[in-house]
């Protein structure tokens, strides 16, 4: 029996997963997201287009394939009605191939506004929120009072939907001075709903079963990275789902014995959008020089993000919560004109060396690094690792050594045929 394999990001999300999400669904009949919401922004690159998904899984452009939409998704109708909108208008068919899982929660526009209300109260202390909602909405999932997919199929969705929103107003009022109108959204919140309707709506823990049973191949894709977790990231600038390959099993109703290979991916530096610890951060030009270089602005926000250098104690702590099988590098190339390369392989704190990702992991923790030499010439054009310069190939080994996971598959650019499968 196929198990379902498991692509997800190492680091602090940004890390390339549409775009190898996009190479590997050739092997896989199904595609589903598992968790978060539409502050993911999945970029995918080929015949001289580019395409950004927010909700939908990264599968949607091969034919033949199968894209879930799962239960530990959060849904925001305005958004998933303009993405569907911009692949329809591609001449692409989705009726056929997207499904939507009644158990997932919706956004509604009074969330985005108690996300907006919450983060502008926090003042210094700020988050770093995309400001989607996301955030309250994971929250009346736990407090039990959200609404989910499945409800707009009920006549009493509509009150159902002003019982919500009328909580939601008694929450904004407590905030002093905090002025909103949703009305406009509201509209298109509404319309979108009614694009919903368009798609299977499906009790997805039973389909992506029989799929299972049926062996048929499945890949669950992440959003965001193993950093941002609500339990293991670095709290609270964290997002509000399970990123890690445990989320697989609560957000597609799964069970562990189910897993297959665990695809983990990670550049080949660090980036992180927002706030939030980031012990190899750089604050010189060497930081510069890779947020040029590497087009490092959020494929949804627009912000500019963080740089730094490799970081394996946090890598290792990644791969050992997730059980990564394989991994996957994205984004060498971006060093490809650096005379030194450095990776973090230990922290310093209060005179101390640590192994291990600490739990306050603030500004006075201290990355002990190693030096590589760089390989100083354009890898873009490589297609095998033997064509790899001598420079290149020791510090892929020395990840390999240290995470004891092979690297198995090395971006050297966004197209889809700059992509080496060892």
């Amino acid at each position: 029996m196929k198990k379902v394999d498991v692509v997800l990001g190492l680091q602090w999300g940004d890390e390339g997963k549409g775009k190898v999400v996009d190479v590997l669904t050739p092997n896989y009949k199904v595609i589903a997201r598992f968790q978060g919401g539409p502050n993911a922004g999945h970029s995918i690159h080929f015949a001289g287009k580019s395409f950004v998904l927010h909700t939908v899984p990264s599968g949607i452009f091969r034919d033949g394939s199968v894209n879930i939409i799962g239960n530990g998704v959060v849904v925001d109708p305005v958004i998933l009605a303009d993405e569907i909108a911009q692949i329809e208008a591609m001449g692409i068919d989705l009726t056929s191939k997207l499904f939507l899982s009644k158990k997932a929660h919706l956004i509604l526009p009074t969330h985005r506004m108690l996300d907006a209300a919450s983060e502008a109260a926090k003042g210094k202390t700020k988050i770093g929120s995309t400001l989607k909602g996301i955030g309250p909405t994971y929250m009346d999932k736990t407090g039990r009072n959200g609404l989910r997919i499945g409800d707009i199929l009920s006549p009493e969705f509509k009150e159902r939907y002003e019982r919500l929103k009328s909580k939601h107003a008694e929450m904004l009022a407590q905030y002093e001075g905090f002025e909103y109108d949703v009305t406009e959204y509201e509209q298109k919140w509404f319309e979108g709903i009614e694009s919903l309707r368009r798609f299977p709506l499906i009790e997805s823990e039973y389909e992506v079963n029989k799929f299972i049973a049926a062996d048929e191949a499945i890949l669950a894709e992440g959003a965001q990275g193993s950093m941002l977790d609500i339990d293991f990231g670095t709290y609270p600038y964290v997002t509000s789902s399970n990123t890690l390959c445990a989320g697989v099993c609560t957000g597609l109703g799964v069970a562990p014995t189910r897993i297959g290979e665990v695809y983990g991916i990670f550049k080949a530096y660090c980036t992180r959008v927002g706030s939030g610890p980031f012990p190899t951060e750089l604050f010189d030009e060497v930081g510069e020089k890779l947020r040029a270089v590497g087009h490092e602005f959020g494929a949804t926000t627009g912000r500019p993000r963080r740089c730094g250098w490799l970081d394996l104690v946090a890598l290792k702590y990644a791969v050992m919560m997730n059980g990564v099988t394989g991994l996957i590098m994205m984004k060498a190339d971006v060093m490809n004109d650096f005379e030194t390369i450095k990776i973090a392989t230990a922290y310093e704190l209060n005179g101390e060396q640590l192994d291990y990702f600490p739990f306050e992991a603030a500004d006075d923790v201290k990355p002990v690094y190693r030096e590589f030499k760089g390989w100083n010439c354009d890898i873009c054009k490589v297609r095998t690792w033997e064509d790899f310069p001598v420079e290149f190939r020791e510090y892929v080994e020395f990840i390999e050594q240290e995470t004891g996971v092979p690297v198995k598959i090395i971006s050297v650019g966004p197209d889809r045929e700059e992509t080496i499968v060892r």
